[in-house]
């Protein structure tokens, strides 16, 4: 059985440059963590099927990235009761898929997710976001 995967809107940041920075940021604030958080404000029914699975990040209406998601913590914050999701550090790029945006998360199954970048292969791995998204689009890719 393949693990569910999870959409977040990455908030905030216009191109994957930025979401690598926040997360580099985040793994030296949580030093000698072996994970990076990310936050959210329920801990989902199907946690259990997340684990193993991805985060994919969506950035201008477009998944572009993923990070293993290693397990779910329940804490108490400044902002009351939220969950924690716990990301392996390594951000991999993904092939642009379009998504809309939405508020909190959404389940992917694994049927839906686009393939990483490095399995793709070429030099399409270095065009902008947007070209990839025209050139699917036209259905060139």
């Amino acid at each position: 059985m393949h693990p569910l995967h999870m959409t977040k809107v990455a908030v905030g940041c216009q191109a994957l440059p930025q979401l690598a920075q926040r997360q580099a940021a985040r793994i030296a604030a949580y030093a000698g963590a072996p994970a990076v958080p990310a936050w959210t404000r329920y801990l989902p029914k199907r946690a259990e099927e997340l684990v193993g699975g991805s985060m994919f990040w969506i950035i201008k209406h477009a998944l572009i990235a993923r990070q293993t998601i290693l397990g779910f913590e329940q804490v108490e914050s400044d902002r009351g009761k939220q969950c924690q999701i716990w990301l392996a550090p390594e951000l991999v790029p993904v092939f642009a898929q379009p998504l809309r945006a939405h508020q909190g998360w959404r389940y992917l199954e694994a049927a839906a997710c686009p393939p990483d970048l490095d399995s793709v292969g070429g030099e399409i791995g270095a065009l902008p976001v947007k070209l990839m998204r025209d050139l699917r689009g036209l259905g060139l890719l």
